[in-house]
């Protein structure tokens, strides 16, 4: 996540905050500062409906995952990520921290004013903010799967929504945060392009999955929970937020003019046809390095830039999940 301005406090009031009641949690950097420009008419949508809630704001990174902590501990029976995928995946770590320490449950919310908003897209929730606020009121709860990531370069395991990515897409995303005036897919394939050309020292990895073991030179591995990455790339089309298994999608390392038609194909979902890549559904998968290092991100979040192991295991319906009508099925 962007590191955030302080704002003083950061509490705004939407009325008396009663037990069970809603709490906001904006990332003012998200969007480019549309989290901050889109409070005032999230506060009045929500009053209108006569909705219970209250805003706070996030002042550093990871603060969010202390807020969405104690939204539980107060409480807070609906916590809502108003940013894109780095606060929404704050949100969620904060809210499973809470549950797996005994402290308390709370559901997740998401209103879309990221750049990429993939999660949101997975689990079926509007990107349009207005019918986003809808979707909060409606109460719609589903049960969604999660994944958890951990390795020995990590201080702690992390949990995703959406999906983890290794090589390849997590130098598009450091690449993406650089372009301050691009935002949304427009940036994510701008850098993607640019990556071509800056990112060819593929690591050599060894991959274990439901019994299986193999090794190859891989220029990109996805473990998805979610379908789409970078506000455009199907890295995972018939992935699902149900179904208790993670996808995984595999890139073998290939020459600069085959990653040109390797992105046209991810853009399409129609890359699972391409000989180059690899594609099925497991539980739980370890990803090694053998040569070179592992750079990956979780729900665009950096993880690390030189990785040696990861683990990534699927945590079937482990939270509640405000979603609109497709409910994370893809």
């Amino acid at each position: 996540m962007v590191p955030c301005p302080s704002y003083g406090s950061g509490v705004l009031q939407g009325g008396h905050v009663a037990e069970k009641g809603i709490r906001l949690i904006v990332n003012p950097a998200a969007g480019g500062g549309n989290a901050t420009r889109a409070v005032p008419r999230i506060r009045r949508w929500l009053t209108e409906q006569g909705s219970t809630f209250d805003v706070v704001r996030t002042q550093h990174p990871m603060h969010a995952v202390e807020l969405a902590r104690g939204a539980v501990a107060e409480g807070y029976g609906t916590v809502v990520a108003v940013g894109g995928d780095g606060t929404a995946n704050e949100v969620l770590n904060g809210l499973m921290q809470a549950k797996e320490s005994g402290e308390g449950d709370a559901a997740l919310g998401i209103l879309c004013v990221g750049r990429g908003n993939d999660f949101a897209y997975g689990a079926g929730i509007p990107a349009d903010l207005q019918a986003g606020c809808r979707t909060l009121l409606e109460g719609n709860h589903v049960s969604l799967d999660i994944g958890r990531v951990n390795g020995p370069q990590l201080s702690q395991a992390r949990f995703f929504g959406n999906g983890v990515g290794i090589g390849f897409d997590t130098v598009v995303g450091l690449e993406a945060a650089k372009l301050k005036r691009l935002r949304g897919f427009a940036g994510y394939f701008v850098a993607a392009l640019k990556t071509i050309f800056l990112y060819f020292d593929a690591p050599r990895v060894t991959i274990r999955s439901d019994g299986a073991s193999y090794e190859q030179q891989a220029l990109m591995v996805s473990i998805m929970n979610g379908c789409r990455l970078g506000g455009g790339f199907m890295m995972a089309p018939d992935a699902s937020m149900v179904d208790g298994e993670l996808d995984l999608c595999i890139a073998q390392h290939v020459g600069r003019l085959k990653v040109f038609a390797l992105i046209a194909r991810f853009m399409r979902g129609t890359q699972a046809r391409h000989p180059a890549i690899t594609m099925h559904r497991t539980k739980r998968v370890v990803v090694t390095a053998v040569q070179g290092a592992l750079p990956a991100h979780a729900d665009g979040e950096l993880l690390c830039e030189e990785g040696l192991q990861l683990e990534i295991e699927i945590v079937p319906q482990a939270i509640q999940v405000l979603c609109g009508a497709s409910g994370g099925r893809g």
